[in-house]
């Protein structure tokens, strides 16, 4: 799926997730088994809400700071005989790659699963340029045979029962593959196997990159990303410069909270550090190794109303407990970036514009905030976007009236005493089963979707004067 795909309406698309029984099977499924993980690794782990707070206060105190770090990281990887390049938009990253894939005369790429080379749309590029990218994490394995993009920022697959991947497996590969996890794992894995000795570049993303000693860390349940670092001549690494941590005591904070908060886990799988290109004396490791500093929209939100957003460790946990998304998976969001979380990063890459439905597909319940490692309140910037989006006049003319009528009305008393008495009188043909259901013309757009409770018979103001009168305030 590509973000071409949001010539179709976000409603038209969130409704067509509803309606696909195998993605509310898959989602439930997943969802819930994550859940309960997280809990469980939190509940066996009194630090944890002190962690959280001391991971708060680093990211906030790297952000204050963040061209000192983003300098000494620069310093600390050319050190070791890395190079550093700044990319201020996807173009230039792309570019960047693509240079260094064309002098080096790569024509195969494996990759380590990665958000940034998703958000910055690596593989079309990479395909175009004759580079074959080849994604070697199981669930982007799947999703690329698929021709689909990540619907969950850790589990990128999500969506698709083992029944589906069995099916999609059968088709690409021409053999019958069985509907079974350890079974469909093992046929990735003879199939990549081959993939990573015939590959001339290796590329990552990063989940944080050490300031003092210029260590990029790359976190994941796969060897998948030591094969990706290690066995082609050329290693490139893509983060976002929000992903840079000053020193290695901070990295291990980070790492304490990052996988309870993921899949529940103590410690993930493997925790790679990489640290430059192979040196003398070393038997593996690549020829040459790239960093690439992606900006996108970043440094600029970090006096911007989104800031907060860029403390997310891309942990997930926030779309498990969305309400919202465990009814309608990633793809329905149409971006790179699903979820709550993604509203925002969504809103930060590409403006406000971009997000005028989808800011309003939030319950606001604050489940996010609960969630996330490092206490980043999504549902505050939220409110903030949705309030954006009027005052910019990005959403729809009727819309904006409706609330500057409702704005005026609950600020003149005597015309919302007026309008409940009139309400009530509107409303009784419509009620049933203790709510407003089924209201003519755009107002059936709400009654299809939520429950509408009435308007009591008796509001609290004139509830509170009946006590009055009778000498009981």
């Amino acid at each position: 799926m590509n973000e071409g795909g949001l010539a179709t309406p976000f409603r038209e698309r969130a409704g067509r997730a509803m309606r696909d029984a195998f993605l509310q099977e898959a989602l439930t499924i997943a969802t819930r088994k994550f859940i309960g993980l997280r809990r469980e690794a939190f509940d066996d782990f009194p630090e944890g809400d002190a962690l959280r707070d001391r991971a708060r206060a680093i990211k906030e105190a790297t952000l204050q700071r963040l061209d000192h770090h983003l300098e000494r990281l620069v310093a600390s990887v050319e050190g070791r005989g890395g190079r550093v390049h700044y990319a201020t938009t996807p173009e230039e990253a792309r570019a960047i790659v693509l240079d260094i894939a064309r002098r080096t005369g790569a024509r195969m790429a494996v990759k380590s699963k990665s958000m940034a080379t998703e958000e910055i749309h690596l593989n079309e590029a990479l395909e175009a340029a004759g580079v074959t990218p080849v994604e070697t994490d199981l669930g982007e394995y799947i999703i690329q045979l698929a021709h689909e993009r990540p619907s969950h920022i850790i589990v990128p697959a999500i969506h698709k029962t083992k029944g589906q991947v069995a099916d999609l497996f059968t088709r690409a590969l021409k053999r019958r593959v069985e509907a079974d996890p350890e079974v469909l794992t093992r046929v990735a894995r003879l199939e990549l196997r081959e993939k990573f000795l015939q590959a001339d570049l290796g590329i990552t993303g990063a989940n944080f990159a050490v300031a003092e000693t210029g260590t990029v860390v790359l976190v994941t349940n796969e060897g998948n990303g030591r094969m990706v670092t290690s066995l082609p001549r050329v290693h490139v690494a893509i983060m976002g410069v929000e992903k840079v941590v000053p020193s290695m005591t901070d990295l291990m904070v980070f790492l304490a909270i990052l996988a309870r908060s993921a899949t529940g886990q103590k410690l993930s799988v493997y925790t790679t550090l990489v640290e430059g290109p192979r040196r003398a004396g070393e038997l593996e490791g690549p020829e040459e190794f790239h960093l690439v500093l992606l900006d996108h929209g970043r440094i600029a939100q970090i006096a911007g109303p989104l800031r907060e957003a860029l403390s997310c460790l891309r942990c997930g946990a926030c779309l498990n407990v969305c309400p919202v998304y465990q009814q309608i998976g990633g793809h329905a969001y149409g971006h790179t970036y699903p979820g709550p979380i993604g509203i925002l990063l969504t809103a930060m890459l590409q403006g406000p514009a971009s997000v005028k439905d989808l800011a309003h597909a939030s319950s606001l319940c604050g489940a996010c905030v609960d969630a996330c490692p490092v206490r980043i309140d999504i549902p505050r910037m939220l409110i903030g976007l949705r309030r954006e989006v009027n005052e910019r006049r990005i959403a729809s003319r009727r819309e904006r009236v409706a609330f500057v009528l409702l704005g005026a009305l609950l600020v003149r008393p005597v015309l919302y005493r007026l309008a409940v008495r009139l309400g009530r009188l509107v409303q009784r043909p419509f009620v049933r089963g203790g709510a407003v259901r089924d209201l003519p013309l755009v107002l059936g757009d709400w009654t299809r979707a939520r429950d509408l409770p009435p308007i009591a018979p008796r509001t609290f103001q004139e509830r509170w004067a009946t006590l009055e009168r009778e000498g009981r305030p």
